[in-house]
């Protein structure tokens, strides 16, 4: 292996401007698409549960910023189109608003960082900057936020990335690893996510998804909230519940040991997201000691990336619920302590926690001063999630002191809120949905 000196590698990121100036960032070309958004979105829906794909496309027709968020295929395919710097990192892949929440690390204190991974893979750094920006643009349009202030807040997201990436590249490799952010709680929109993962304890989880068995003292089971969440029994939830077995086995052996304790009782087919519509989702309800120790597992079928197709180059993972584990833990200071991976048939599946302290944020959260808070806390966090899994010298080095970065990203953020805008408009006209006259 050749090590390259730490002024090698900022070299080497300055030298990434040559391929795609700073300000080419700004650049949108959507006469390059080779096939419509319509398109991609049912190239990637084959294989799904047929049921539910009219109910992601009412949800996704509800507003521009449910559109983007079930629309990664389409910003993946646009993003390939554009040059990029080819200075990689783990992505977070679709990295928005909405996928930065609060959760319980394994010592049970409650943190904030990204926290969505279905799209994880290595690939250009900018592409979850130019994702977050756009996000920020139509989450501010939508909270009531001029264009002014919705683009201001993208150069502050932009600004802090690159503040916390220069810090990082002086920073001892060990130090950058192990990094907290620890003024997340003073941001408001942070607050109170913070405070709903407070109050989403596994016992609240019990109380929301379960219900007494009539007849049957002390004894529970999900409830019937459809289409959200179905019982399943029968054989399908024996093979739902053989796939603990695999699990099992990639656990850490203390994983192990305290999933033994646990007694599963009720399995449930859950639907959750907006890209994730359609996929299969089960939710198995296990007992501890006793009813008010419950443990809630999350079983959620997981695809290819849709970056996939366009980064051939990519580190190859023969498991998809795998890709997202190393994704998340790459980007992630603390990771959920049941993250894991198993399969049912052919089909490849991620497991993790459901509502254990969980919260994210909501739109009207970033309401005034609440927008440009939230994006340079997105800036941090996704600045530490990439100089964790990529090199903070070389994007350092692309990145530079000045502003020019972040004003192109800014200028990005907006055509592409527009862009998106306009494919929200064709979904609604496709005939896929029913529109609701006012």
């Amino acid at each position: 292996m050749n090590w390259a000196t730490p002024d090698e590698r900022r070299v080497f990121g300055q030298s990434r401007r040559k391929q795609l100036r700073r300000q080419q960032n700004n650049e949108l070309n959507i006469k390059a698409r080779k096939t419509t958004p319509l398109s991609l979105l049912e190239r990637v829906e084959r294989g799904r549960v047929p049921a539910l794909l009219k109910l992601k496309h009412q949800m996704m027709a509800q507003s521009p910023f449910l559109y983007f968020r079930g629309a990664a295929p389409v910003m993946a395919a646009d993003l390939a189109m554009l040059p990029n710097t080819g200075i990689e990192a783990e992505l977070c892949g679709d990295a928005h608003v909405r996928n930065l929440g609060a959760f319980a690390a394994p010592d049970g204190r409650l943190v904030f960082d990204i926290n969505d991974f279905d799209e994880t893979i290595r690939g250009p750094f900018e592409w979850d900057l130019k994702r977050m920006a756009a996000s920020l643009v139509l989450a501010g349009r939508e909270s009531g936020h001029k264009e002014s202030s919705a683009r201001q807040a993208v150069e502050e997201c932009v600004l802090r990335y690159s503040e916390m990436m220069r810090a990082f590249a002086k920073t001892p490799l060990l130090e950058v690893a192990h990094f907290q952010v620890h003024r997340l709680g003073d941001v408001e929109p942070v607050h109170q996510a913070l405070l709903k993962a407070e109050r989403a304890t596994p016992v609240h989880a019990l109380q929301q998804l379960t219900e007494q068995v009539p007849g049957k003292p002390g004894t529970r089971r999900f409830k019937e909230i459809k289409p959200n969440l179905t019982r399943i029994t029968g054989a399908q939830a024996e093979k739902v519940l053989e796939s603990l077995g695999p699990y099992r086995e990639m656990l850490e052996s203390q994983r192990q040991h305290l999933l033994s304790l646990y007694r599963p009782v009720d399995v449930a087919f859950k639907v959750v997201g907006t890209g994730s519509v359609g996929l299969r989702d089960y939710c198995i309800y296990f007992e501890g000691n006793g009813p008010n120790d419950p443990l809630f597992l999350q079983i959620k079928e997981e695809a290819p990336s849709v970056y996939a197709p366009y980064l051939p180059n990519a580190r190859p993972c023969p498991h998809n619920g795998q890709r997202v584990v190393i994704g998340q833990r790459s980007m992630q200071l603390q990771s959920d302590p049941f993250l894991g991976w198993t399969h049912i048939g052919s089909r490849q599946f991620l497991v993790r926690q459901l509502n254990d302290h969980k919260g994210s944020i909501d739109l009207a959260d970033l309401a005034g001063t609440g927008l440009t808070a939230f994006g340079e806390v997105c800036g941090e966090l996704l600045a530490r999630g990439h100089a964790r899994s990529g090199d903070p010298l070389v994007i350092a080095g692309y990145l530079g002191n000045g502003t020019t970065f972040a004003e192109a990203l800014a200028q990005f953020g907006s055509l592409y809120a527009d862009q998106t805008e306009k494919d929200w408009q064709a979904l609604r006209r496709s005939g896929k949905v029913k529109i609701t006259r006012q």
